[in-house]
């Protein structure tokens, strides 16, 4: 920004108001500085130019270095050296080989990780050379940071030769860790600083890395730091924003996963990035495994004893039900221990129709099966299922792979929309069985088949297809046009016996996604070497590619957002639709009564990926339609839906926002805003239409009937938003989670409360306001009835990241400590948006744990990225303790399953040692610190005392310092 808009005056012929751009003096000079840093960064020979890598860190303990989400950060560092040192860049003469040795190297000296301070930093800034720069910022900066830390001589970080820079130098390339924000220093600061400034270490180091090391570009290797979530405004910073206090116009490079528009869109924002983004991880079919694949073999055994009337019916009827408590499957919504002792074997006949259906929905779970590696391919075999993920996809005017083979073969079903755990008609099995994909060897006349059971058939043989798709593109030429005759003559012989349809599926694959999905890893190397040349990158769109989105393929370019304009799109507004009648429909046969107040968390990440669901769906439940401009197609106004279409009552919806959702939709909080008032001035009339319902309606309109909650409440209107202060981004509570400084779920409550208590609204002019107001969010939050969380991709999970449980978990225990009870939690699956699914958070916990935290294939996936692959254990496991801190619905046995698949299993115990001890000594308090907080309840004495010792070998080999990752074998808002 180098101007703002000011208004002139009126204009009163033409009734408007008349604005200027008006340019600020500040701004223009940073501009200049910036243009001046990229034109010396180009002209600066190779040889001689200077650039920093930063590596993320958080939490600060040495299991988690090289944060990078997605991304196996360590072996993409290592290998962005070597295309340096390939390039021409002096870097001298011994690199690291791999992550691993990295990571080592690292770790043989000072790190954020207070256990090595002992250790020698690469190097210190002196005091008085800081002193010199700071002195020089603004006082209004230099005061809001002295309030919190004092001056930079009390620096706590602060040694005798200055303040300690942690990290490694390759001659005239650095390798830094990130400094922490410094919640640390405090845990309390979570409960009272949602805006803490950064620290004077923080400030030292970048401007060490400027000034004394004089780098001409930095690279933030992957998603995300903590610098562009630094205080300030959200567009149009100042000379008082953090991100420009530490960053100053330096060009500043950032790789950055595909599908997070918003969060890159936030470091374009704040730190001036030029984003270079990068493929997803691996991803695949979850499969079964242990105890769940005997399960699916012994219900397939009962439902053939079962139609032949054989004697081993009861027999294994006793096993089944044996192993379905074993497995923790017995437990459904709205069981009760009455209902099974009331007629136990038609309780259990309904318990093996369930936990068949969720056995298909497990087995075709989608999982990340690995890490991507920056400027590299998968393997082969992972990237065959990553090509499969992608192509089942349906999208404008062309069908998903697995759809057209079911149109060939004269399916009914939809493998795309349907349900896996329904039924299998029988002219589906038989037409299988006809085409030679289904063999009656697992399920003799196919009693019991579901439609997963056939969609994993289909996926199987569209797998083999395009595993040799892949294998005829390797002989071809890197750009994978697949041109030459030899190529077109060989893909055709392996779509003989397929149907039109999908041989025009594959048709599609091989010339459209196959060589956008192999021409990532080029587009990558290029994009960011063309950037440290000071080149330009390419843009292109961003989001989910297996959502849909193959255009964001290939990857390598600087990605752009949305026009907000538009949201919520025609497409959103119908999945909006879809999903919140089923989470009426849900809520009321699940709970026994209707929804009428609704705590929704919204992201605006999510909203830049899919249009605006979110949105969509709140302003459904309020009973209020976009409208969308005939050309354009953006969203002009709003209409209150009649009561009598509606047939049912507007719903109550408290929103907590994400900051980044607050700056990069202003117009949404107008919009919804605008939504608000237009109900409530329909509101004397719903209100007869209501005295008069009827039937179901009836049931609905009572729930939302004057008098059913507060004046203050009714007066508020059916709408309030919520979120972080102006300038402060988060939900509070990672810093209390890391440090442990709470005793109960009230405490992480509080923290969440406090972050979160600014209203924001629109002023009925086109602006936004922003008042304090936590009394007015304890009071509605007090009302809720059920808190939702929507996810609309499975590229990753809720044990992926912190902010789920952050903002959800936030959610649930603010209303559980306010209301006095728990209220009911919603998960939305938005990942096929023509068929968006509600169910309990619970199960999709559940779902999570057994496809992914507990699968053989995710462990080995984990364990072939060695040190990354420790820190992503330990991380699930941080995120699962903090879902069941915040919302108690993490099973007790989930921590035994944990310890036994991980910690008492010599080969991932062994991997563990060997790679990232401290990771694993991590694992092992964290288990132990659920055991003695009463989130594990019933741990045996067994599998306590493994921990313990684990903890003690662990202290004992990294004091002896035999941590290291042999080589050779912020929080973030959305």
């Amino acid at each position: 920004m180098v101007g703002f808009r000011e208004l002139q005056g009126e204009d009163s012929r033409l009734q408007t108001a008349l604005h200027r751009s008006v340019p600020d003096q500040q701004r223009l000079h940073w501009t200049a500085r910036h243009l001046h840093s990229w034109i010396n960064l180009r002209r600066t020979p190779r040889q001689r130019r200077r650039i920093a890598l930063v590596l993320a860190n958080y939490p600060s303990r040495n299991a988690r270095l090289a944060n990078g989400v997605g991304l196996d950060t360590p072996a993409s560092a290592a290998a962005v050296l070597g295309w340096l040192r390939q390039a021409g860049y002096g870097l001298g003469a011994d690199l690291p080989a791999d992550g691993d040795e990295l990571i080592n190297a690292l770790l043989r000296g000072q790190t954020n990780d207070p256990e090595s301070h002992q250790l020698r930093p690469l190097t210190h800034l002196p005091l008085q050379a800081y002193l010199r720069w700071y002195n020089a910022l603004s006082p209004g900066f230099r005061a809001g940071l002295e309030r919190h830390w004092g001056a930079a001589e009390q620096d706590r970080e602060l040694e005798p030769e200055g303040f300690p820079i942690r990290g490694l130098r390759f001659a005239e390339v650095v390798l830094l860790l990130q400094p922490s924000r410094g919640y640390e220093r405090d845990p309390a600061l979570s409960y009272h600083s949602p805006d803490l400034p950064p620290t004077h270490h923080y400030l030292a180091t970048y401007h060490w890395l400027q000034r004394s090391f004089g780098a001409h570009a930095v690279v933030h290797l992957g998603k995300h730091g903590n610098l562009e979530w630094l205080p300030g405004k959200g567009v149009g910073l100042s000379c008082d924003c953090g991100p420009d206090v530490v960053l100053q116009p330096l060009p500043h490079l950032y790789p950055f996963i595909v599908n997070d528009p918003g969060e890159g869109t936030q470091a374009k924002r704040r730190s001036h990035a030029v984003i270079v983004d990068h493929l997803t991880p691996p991803l695949g079919r979850a499969g079964l495994h242990g105890q769940e694949a005997v399960l699916e073999q012994l219900l397939d055994e009962y439902w053939e004893a079962q139609q032949l009337g054989s004697s081993r019916v009861q027999p294994l009827r006793a096993q089944l039900r044996q192993l379905l408590v074993k497995l923790h499957l017995t437990d459904q919504p709205g069981d009760t221990a009455r209902a099974a002792e009331a007629d136990p074997e038609a309780w259990l006949d309904g318990r093996l129709n369930a936990a068949d259906g969720y056995l298909c929905e497990l087995k075709e779970a989608q999982i990340r099966l690995g890490l991507h590696r920056l400027g590299s391919r998968p393997e082969p075999r992972l990237e065959g299922e990553l090509l499969l993920a992608l192509a089942r996809a349906p999208g404008p005017g062309r069908q998903g792979l697995t759809q057209a083979l079911a149109d060939d073969l004269q399916l009914g079903l939809d493998p795309w929309r349907d349900g896996l755990d329904q039924p299998l008609d029988s002219t589906d099995l038989e037409r299988l069985r006809q085409s030679g994909l289904w063999s009656d060897e697992r399920l003799p006349g196919g009693h019991g088949a579901r439609l997963g059971d056939a969609i994993a058939l289909l996926e199987a043989w569209c797998l083999d297809q395009l595993q040799s798709l892949l294998d005829v593109g390797s002989t071809s030429t890197s750009s994978g046009s697949g041109d030459s005759a030899s190529s077109d003559s060989v893909a055709a012989a392996h779509v003989i016996g397929c149907g039109p349809a999908t041989q025009r599926c594959l048709e599609q694959v091989r010339q459209h996604l196959l060589p956008r999905l192999t021409a990532c890893a080029e587009r990558e190397r290029e994009a960011l070497m063309g950037g440290l040349d000071g080149g330009r990158i390419a843009a292109g769109p961003a989001g989910a590619p297996t959502r849909g989105r193959p255009d964001v393929l290939p990857t390598g370019r600087n990605f752009y957002s949305v026009d907000p304009r538009g949201l919520p799109t025609e497409t959103a507004w119908a999945l909006g639709c879809k999903a919140a009648d089923q989470l009426l429909e849900r809520h009321l046969q699940d709970e026994g009564e209707p929804l009428r107040h609704l705590a929704l968390s919204v992201w605006g990440t999510a909203t830049m990926r899919n249009g605006g669901d979110e949105v969509a769906q709140c302003l459904a439940l309020m009973g209020v339609r976009p409208l969308w401009d005939g050309v354009s197609r953006r969203v002009h106004d709003l209409e209150v839906i009649p009561q009598h279409q509606l047939g049912r009552p507007r719903l109550h919806i408290t929103l907590r926002i994400s900051g980044f959702f607050r700056d990069a939709f202003p117009s949404l909080i107008q919009l919804l805003g605008k939504a608000d008032r237009l109900v409530h001035q329909a509101s004397l009339l719903e209100h007869d239409a209501s005295a008069s319902a009827s039937g179901t309606t009836a049931a609905f309109a009572s729930a939302s009937a004057p008098g059913c909650e507060t004046e203050q409440a009714a007066a508020e209107g059916l709408l309030r938003i919520y979120g972080s202060a102006p300038g402060a981004y988060g939900a509070g509570l990672q810093g209390l989670i890391e440090s442990g400084a709470w005793e109960e779920s009230a405490d992480l409550a509080t923290a969440f409360l406090h972050w979160s208590g600014w209203r924001y609204g629109s002023d009925g002019s086109g602006g936004v306001v922003v008042t304090a107001d936590r009394e007015g969010l304890e009071r509605r939050l007090g009302d809720v009835d059920a808190v939702l969380h929507n996810q609309d991709n499975r590229e990753h999970d809720l044990l992926d990241s912190d902010d789920y449980y952050q903002f959800q978990g936030g959610l649930t225990a603010a209303v559980t400590t306010l209301r006095g009870e728990r209220p009911a939690t919603w998960f939305g699956d938005h990942s096929r948006p023509d068929q968006p699914r509600v169910h309990g958070l619970r199960r999709e916990l559940d779902k999570v744990i057994r496809s992914r935290l507990l699968n053989p294939r995710w462990l080995e996936g984990m364990q072939r990225h060695g040190y990354k692959g420790g820190f992503e254990l330990a991380a699930s496991l941080d995120y699962l303790f903090a879902y069941d801190a915040t919302t108690a619905m993490v099973p007790d046995w989930v921590y035994g399953a944990i310890t036994e698949r991980w910690l008492r299993n010599p080969a991932v115990r062994q991997f563990l040692e060997q790679k990232n001890p401290w990771a694993l000594r991590d694992m092992g308090e964290r288990l132990l610190e659920a055991h003695h907080r009463g989130l594990w309840d019933g741990a045996d004495d067994s599998a306590i005392g493994l921990l313990q010792q684990l903890v003690r070998d662990s202290d004992a080999l990294l004091e002896q310092g035999g941590g290291k990752a042999n080589g050779g074998g912020g929080s973030a808002d959305h």
